[in-house]
Formats: C-alpha cells, structure tokens, sequence
C-alpha cells in the first residue's frame, strides 16, 4: 500500500479520489449522500429479492465490521489469505468497459506490467475506455451520452450515481440487460464475491423491479467534522458539551492577528454539521408516506443561525476561496474541517498532524444529535444488450473476480501487483507500494474500481493504532447515523434539476451567512423557490416510488 495522493474533491459532493489507505475501496475517495441516483434507482416491486448477502469466508478482521456498513479492520495484513475465485474467468475474448478515473492517466497495457499481468489472471484482455475526471462532472457525462448516441457501445457501461444522466429508465430497457435472473436471491450464489455485496449497495442497482447492474460497493460512511487536536489543547482537547461550549471555547483560540481562525469558509458544509448536532434527518425523510426534505426542517434553519453566529464572531476563514486547507489544519491555523469520510481516511495515512472526527454532539439539552449514512456506492456497472446471453454469465465471472474481497488473493494483486514488481512486504508484514506500483498500480487500479470493487475494509499500513481510532470512531457515529429515504429510488427531475437546484440554493445561502441577505429570506424566497424549481416535484417522483413497494 502507499502513500501516494490522487487528488479529486468533489467527485459524489465531497472529497475526490486518492490514495491506498482503504482496503478494498481503495483508489476512490469519494463520498456521496445518496438520494436519487441519477444511473441507478429502484421503483422496486414487492416481487423483487435483492442478491442473497453471504459474507466472503476471509481471515477475520482484527475489529469486526457488519452489513450495515461498519467496516471491518485489519491493523496487519493478514498473512492467511484464501483464494476466492477457483478457475479463470474469462473465455479469451476481450472484455471492454467505458470508465472513469480522477488521477491521472495510467499507462498504457503495453507498457503496464500490472495491467498485462490481469488480462492473464482474467483469461481475457481488459480493455479500459477511461475518462478522466479532473475536468469537470460533465466531462463523463459528455462521454456516456456520445457513447450511447454512436451505438458501439462496450461491454460494460458504468452508471455513475449521480452525473445528471438523463431517461435512465427507458435506456436500461432498450440497451442493457436485465440481470435479475442472474443476480435476485440465492441466484447470486454462483458468484461469491458478488453475494458478499451488502444490501444497501445493490439497492443503487435497481430499477422498476429489476436489477440492471453490478453494484459497485463503497463505504457507507459519510461527511465528518475533522479537528487538530493540537488546535483545541488550550481549551481541554476535541470535546464540546453544547453548541455553545464549541463557540466559546472558538472564541477563546481565535487570533486574527496571527491569522489563527477555527474554520474552514466551507458554509454550508458546516451549517450541515451544526444542524447534525440539532438531529436533522439525512436528506429526505419519510413519515406516514409523505416526504419532507431536510431544508425544510427546522433544524437546517438552526444550522444557518449558528453559522451567522460563528461569522459575526469571525471564526470563518476570511477568504471564501481557501485553497489550501489541509495546509492550513495541518499548520495549525484551522481547527476544524469538514471531510468525506474516505477522504478523511486517505488523508490519515499522511497526515503529520493529529487529526481526530468530532462525533456530533447535542447542540443543547434535551436534543439528540444525528450523523448522515453516505451512498455507500458509486454507482453500478450494466451489461451492454447486444453481449449475447451466452457471454453474460463470463462477463459476471470476470465481475467477480474484480469485486474479490480483502483477505483474498486476488485482492492482495488487484491492489498491489506482484510482489517485488510493484509492492514490497515490511518485517511487520505490511504491503506497501514501490515506485513502479504507483506508477501502475494506483493509476490503473483506480480506473477498474469504478465498475468493480469489493465492500470496504479498514487497513492502513503501519498505522494500527490509527486504523484502531477510525474504527471506533464509526461505531460511534453509526450509534447516530441515519439514512436517506430516497436512496435506491429514482427521480426524473433529480436526474435533470437536482444538482443546478442544489447549487442554486446553496450559493443564496452561502449569501445569507456572509451578509448580503438577511435571514428572513431564507423562509420566504429560498426554500419556496427550491421547492418550486425541484423539491416539490422530486417528492412525488419519490413518494411514486416508494409507493410501488420495496425490495425484500
């Protein structure tokens, strides 16, 4: 494993891709709150059974995860590994999949021994198409769309869950496959490292009632609060009581002269934080089938009073386009920043500072704090049409290989290489990643684990004591964690409005907290201009949904 950084931060609304501290999920990065995957969703019907859930016969993890979405962790890599895929899966014909990376470009297959040596250990020749993230949300989207209007579509096409792609329902239906035969229940079975996906993660991979993908799993956790524990030591360490408590205990550390501030000009990254510690649901939230959207809550509304609160008391950066904050934490000059939870984890294994999650607190008496689940996938990988039903199930063969589990051997290779080549074993027994590793390694490895992967695990190298405090720290925020009603569902008007609503909305609120429009507004032009642009509309897409049934 290595230290090597990708950066991308913004990828699924939070942090983009980087890095090898996490085992299984480990090229990405990236984090997502859910709610209304553009490629995936699931008008589900009560006859849909998704994938039968076998969890992978591994080496037990020193710290045990479950199917909820705790990961488990390893503090060394583990010695025993077993072999999870019994014989090679492809049939010699190439296998060719349009794909996304936000690192940079790897090299190419004749000049990557990593790559050359995967095509041998598939039985087929990997044919990547891979599109390069960094320039922008649109710039998949761009190629997805001019893929399907040519026609020649590859093998596989990943369904990234939320880049704004448009009629998923009727292009599933005219130019993919249905998988449920395959896939539904104890059918699943015949592919182990596809059954130890968890529910949560398929749930994105269906539609209408029937599965149209392979999910690609990742870690569930979402958004966090990371401090400096250096920063707070004057005022007792990383521990508030109250709202309150975490003001005046900023107030106490704040040093304009120095130009020491507490926090990142993130706005509305915070407000969601402060709103956590009043109880705010994750996104959309379901009572007596009705939707409601956390921006009408009233526990967002106390989210963006006691950020107005933190500005007039300058606890904000002064310059809303801080490039430079990590630098920044890490120098001491910022207490607190908010993070995707994967990118928190990336970021753990190079920190040089202390860097600890501030598990949500009550914001006063009586209230009980929050913590939003994340996707806990990054989309799913379909099957293209014209692939005859002869080569479906090698294609799924080759699928499962890809999604082998940490604590597998295929695993070890697909994160590693080969030893010697691309990684080296420390005396502890830790895999680390050489020069040529991350030259080939890290850049193919990242293209391949958009369209498949294996459910997370935690494993930093050389750090158990790290990976210990992480994991702690997700049974502590999964103690709090909800989810979002809509995830797995799908809504026309969030594929179409959702993004350009949000960020609509987001930039008058980032208004309101920097003083050019007062409070008030919010309640009266905001929030009703949001409704009436999406949310109205994305509720009864949602509510829709959920009405047909659920997926058992």
């Amino acid at each position: 494993m290595s230290s090597h950084k990708l950066d991308r931060r913004g990828f699924l609304g939070a942090a983009g891709a980087a890095g090898l501290t996490v085992a299984g999920a480990g090229s990405l990065t990236a984090c997502s709150t859910g709610g209304g995957a553009a490629g995936g969703g699931a008008e589900a019907s009560a006859r849909l059974t998704l994938p039968a859930y076998v969890p992978a016969k591994v080496p037990a993890p020193d710290l045990a995860g479950n199917a909820d979405g705790l990961d488990p962790a390893y503090l060394r890599y583990p010695k025993d590994l077993v072999r999870s895929v019994a014989q090679v899966p492809g049939d010699g014909e190439p296998v060719t999949c349009l794909t996304e990376t936000f690192s940079t470009a790897p090299p190419a297959m004749n000049r990557n021994a990593y790559w050359q040596e995967l095509n041998k250990r598939l039985g087929s020749e990997l044919r990547m198409t891979i599109v390069n993230g960094l320039g922008g949300d649109d710039v998949y989207r761009a190629k997805f769309n001019a893929t399907i209007a040519g026609g020649d579509l590859p093998d596989l096409m990943w369904f990234p869950p939320n880049q704004g792609l448009k009629n998923v329902p009727a292009l599933l239906e005219a130019k993919f496959h249905d998988l449920t035969p395959y896939l539904s229940g104890d059918a699943v079975k015949k592919y182990p490292n596809l059954a130890n996906i968890p529910d949560f993660a398929w749930r994105t991979a269906v539609l209408n009632g029937k599965i149209w993908g392979l999910a690609v799993p990742y870690g569930r956790m979402g958004q966090v609060y990371v401090a400096n524990e250096d920063f707070w030591k004057p005022v007792g360490g990383v521990r508030f009581d109250s709202a309150q408590d975490f003001f005046e205990k900023s107030k106490e550390l704040l040093d304009t002269k120095r130009k020491k501030y507490v926090l990142e000009p993130a706005y509305t990254n915070h407000i969601l934080q402060f709103a956590m510690w009043h109880g705010i649901q994750n996104k959309w939230s379901m009572d007596g089938g009705k939707l409601t959207h956390m921006f009408e809550s009233d526990e967002y509304v106390a989210g963006i009073e006691f950020a107005l609160k933190c500005q007039e008391a300058q606890l904000f950066w002064p310059d809303p386009n801080l490039p430079t904050t990590l630098e920044k934490m890490e120098g001491g000059f910022l207490g607190v920043h908010v993070q995707s939870f994967p990118g928190f984890l990336n970021d753990s294994n190079m920190y040089d500072w202390p860097a600890k999650v501030v598990v949500p607190f009550a914001a006063e008496p009586g209230r009980t704090p929050s913590w939003h689940f994340g996707y806990g996938s990054v989309g799913f990988t379909a099957i293209n049409k014209q692939v005859s039903k002869d080569r479906i199930e090698t294609l799924l063969q080759v699928m499962n290989y890809l999604s082998a589990p940490f604590g597998s051997e295929e695993r070890l290779f697909l994160d590693n290489g080969l030893e010697s080549v691309h990684h080296i074993r420390s005396r502890d027994g830790d895999v680390v990643l050489n020069t040529k590793g991350n030259a080939e390694v890290l850049t193919t490895r990242q293209a391949i684990n958009f369209f498949g992967n294996a459910p997370q695990s935690l494993y930093l190298p050389g750090k158990p004591e790290t990976t210990r405090g992480i994991h702690a720290t997700e049974v502590e925020l999964m103690k709090m964690a909800k989810a979002d009603a809509s995830t797995g569902y799908f809504s026309d008007t969030f594929a179409n409005k959702g993004a350009s609503s949000s960020d609509e909305f987001y930039l008058a609120v980032k208004d309101i907290v920097a003083g050019r429009r007062p409070l008030s507004s919010f309640r009266k032009e905001i929030l009703p201009k949001w409704q009436r642009t999406a949310g109205d509309a994305m509720r009864r897409e949602y509510e829709k949904a959920i009405a047909k049934g659920a997926t058992k």
